[in-house]
Protein backbone atom coordinates (compact mmCIF):
# COMPACT_ATOMS: atom_id res chain seq x y z
CA UNK A 1 0.00 0.00 0.00
CA UNK A 2 1.23 3.51 -0.83
CA UNK A 3 2.83 5.36 2.10
CA UNK A 4 2.00 9.09 2.14
CA UNK A 5 4.26 11.65 3.84
CA UNK A 6 3.29 15.28 4.36
CA UNK A 7 6.07 17.81 4.94
CA UNK A 8 4.81 20.89 6.77
CA UNK A 9 6.90 24.02 6.24
CA UNK A 10 6.84 27.24 8.30
CA UNK A 11 7.11 29.43 5.19
CA UNK A 12 4.28 30.99 3.17
CA UNK A 13 5.89 31.47 -0.25
CA UNK A 14 5.86 29.35 -3.39
CA UNK A 15 9.64 29.85 -3.62
CA UNK A 16 10.17 28.22 -0.23
CA UNK A 17 7.91 25.33 -1.22
CA UNK A 18 9.76 24.74 -4.51
CA UNK A 19 13.17 25.09 -2.87
CA UNK A 20 12.19 22.44 -0.33
CA UNK A 21 10.88 20.28 -3.21
CA UNK A 22 14.37 20.38 -4.76
CA UNK A 23 16.01 19.27 -1.51
CA UNK A 24 13.42 16.56 -0.95
CA UNK A 25 13.81 15.32 -4.54
CA UNK A 26 17.56 15.03 -3.99
CA UNK A 27 17.00 13.05 -0.77
CA UNK A 28 14.50 10.69 -2.44
CA UNK A 29 16.89 10.15 -5.37
CA UNK A 30 19.82 9.48 -3.00
CA UNK A 31 17.72 6.77 -1.31
CA UNK A 32 17.56 4.99 -4.69
CA UNK A 33 13.99 5.76 -5.73
CA UNK A 34 12.97 6.73 -9.24
CA UNK A 35 10.88 9.86 -8.69
CA UNK A 36 8.12 11.70 -10.51
CA UNK A 37 7.37 15.28 -9.50
CA UNK A 38 3.74 16.08 -10.33
CA UNK A 39 3.34 19.83 -10.80
CA UNK A 40 0.31 22.07 -11.10
CA UNK A 41 1.06 23.11 -14.69
CA UNK A 42 3.81 23.42 -17.29
CA UNK A 43 5.02 26.76 -15.91
CA UNK A 44 5.66 25.19 -12.48
CA UNK A 45 7.39 22.19 -14.11
CA UNK A 46 9.71 24.47 -16.12
CA UNK A 47 10.45 26.62 -13.05
CA UNK A 48 11.26 23.53 -11.00
CA UNK A 49 13.37 22.16 -13.88
CA UNK A 50 15.51 25.33 -13.73
CA UNK A 51 15.73 25.18 -9.93
CA UNK A 52 16.89 21.55 -9.98
CA UNK A 53 19.92 22.63 -12.03
CA UNK A 54 20.89 25.45 -9.66
CA UNK A 55 19.55 24.81 -6.14
CA UNK A 56 22.80 23.29 -4.90
CA UNK A 57 25.99 24.00 -6.88
CA UNK A 58 27.81 20.90 -5.61
CA UNK A 59 25.13 18.40 -6.59
CA UNK A 60 23.60 17.06 -9.79
CA UNK A 61 20.12 15.60 -9.91
CA UNK A 62 19.49 13.91 -13.29
CA UNK A 63 16.00 14.96 -14.37
CA UNK A 64 13.81 15.94 -17.32
CA UNK A 65 10.34 17.24 -18.05
CA UNK A 66 8.06 14.51 -19.44
CA UNK A 67 7.69 15.00 -23.18
CA UNK A 68 11.18 16.48 -23.61
CA UNK A 69 13.30 14.30 -25.86
CA UNK A 70 15.68 12.78 -23.31
CA UNK A 71 16.97 9.24 -23.63
CA UNK A 72 17.43 7.22 -21.61
CA UNK A 73 14.79 8.44 -19.19
CA UNK A 74 16.43 10.03 -16.14
CA UNK A 75 15.61 8.84 -12.61
CA UNK A 76 13.66 12.06 -11.88
CA UNK A 77 10.85 13.31 -14.11
CA UNK A 78 8.56 16.34 -13.94
CA UNK A 79 5.07 16.52 -15.38
CA UNK A 80 1.63 18.01 -14.90
CA UNK A 81 -0.79 15.79 -16.83
CA UNK A 82 0.05 12.19 -17.63
CA UNK A 83 1.62 9.67 -15.27
CA UNK A 84 5.27 8.72 -15.78
CA UNK A 85 6.38 5.47 -17.39
CA UNK A 86 6.11 2.30 -15.29
CA UNK A 87 8.95 1.63 -12.86
CA UNK A 88 8.83 4.93 -10.97
CA UNK A 89 8.49 4.19 -7.24
CA UNK A 90 7.89 7.63 -5.71
CA UNK A 91 5.89 10.76 -6.45
CA UNK A 92 6.27 14.27 -5.07
CA UNK A 93 2.85 15.88 -5.54
CA UNK A 94 2.95 19.66 -5.94
CA UNK A 95 -0.45 19.74 -7.64
CA UNK A 96 -3.37 20.97 -5.49
CA UNK A 97 -5.23 17.71 -6.13
CA UNK A 98 -4.30 14.05 -5.88
CA UNK A 99 -3.85 12.46 -9.32
CA UNK A 100 -6.08 9.42 -9.75
CA UNK A 101 -3.01 7.26 -10.52
CA UNK A 102 -1.17 8.04 -7.22
CA UNK A 103 -1.57 4.48 -5.87
CA UNK A 104 0.88 3.09 -8.47
CA UNK A 105 3.72 4.51 -6.32
CA UNK A 106 5.28 2.99 -3.19
CA UNK A 107 5.70 6.46 -1.67
CA UNK A 108 3.95 9.80 -2.13
CA UNK A 109 5.20 13.07 -0.66
CA UNK A 110 3.08 16.20 -0.25
CA UNK A 111 4.49 19.60 0.76
CA UNK A 112 2.39 21.99 2.81
CA UNK A 113 3.43 25.56 3.48
CA UNK A 114 1.53 28.19 5.43
CA UNK A 115 -0.14 29.81 2.40
CA UNK A 116 -3.91 29.62 2.92
CA UNK A 117 -4.68 28.11 -0.52
CA UNK A 118 -2.08 25.37 -0.01
CA UNK A 119 -3.30 24.69 3.53
CA UNK A 120 -6.87 24.32 2.29
CA UNK A 121 -6.12 22.05 -0.68
CA UNK A 122 -3.60 19.87 1.14
CA UNK A 123 -5.90 19.49 4.16
CA UNK A 124 -8.46 18.02 1.72
CA UNK A 125 -5.75 15.72 0.29
CA UNK A 126 -4.82 14.55 3.82
CA UNK A 127 -8.45 13.72 4.54
CA UNK A 128 -8.87 11.90 1.21
CA UNK A 129 -5.84 9.68 1.81
CA UNK A 130 -6.99 8.91 5.36
CA UNK A 131 -10.58 8.20 4.28
CA UNK A 132 -9.26 5.70 1.70
CA UNK A 133 -7.19 3.94 4.36
CA UNK A 134 -3.69 4.95 3.25
CA UNK A 135 -1.00 5.31 5.93
CA UNK A 136 -0.32 9.04 6.31
CA UNK A 137 2.53 10.61 8.27
CA UNK A 138 3.09 14.28 9.11
CA UNK A 139 6.66 15.60 9.15
CA UNK A 140 6.33 18.94 10.90
CA UNK A 141 9.26 21.21 10.03
CA UNK A 142 7.69 24.32 11.59
CA UNK A 143 9.20 23.75 15.03
CA UNK A 144 5.76 23.31 16.59
CA UNK A 145 3.73 20.18 17.10
CA UNK A 146 0.35 20.47 15.51
CA UNK A 147 -1.98 18.20 13.61
CA UNK A 148 -1.45 18.56 9.85
CA UNK A 149 -5.11 17.81 9.18
CA UNK A 150 -6.06 20.78 11.35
Amino acid sequence: MTQVDFYILPDTTLDARLDFACRLAETIHRKGYRLHIHTEDEAMARDLDDRLWTFKPESYLPHAVLGDDVAPAPPVTLGWEAPPAPGVEAMLNLHPEIPEWFSRFERVAEIINQHQDVLTTKRACWQTYKKRGYPVKANDLTGTSRNAAG
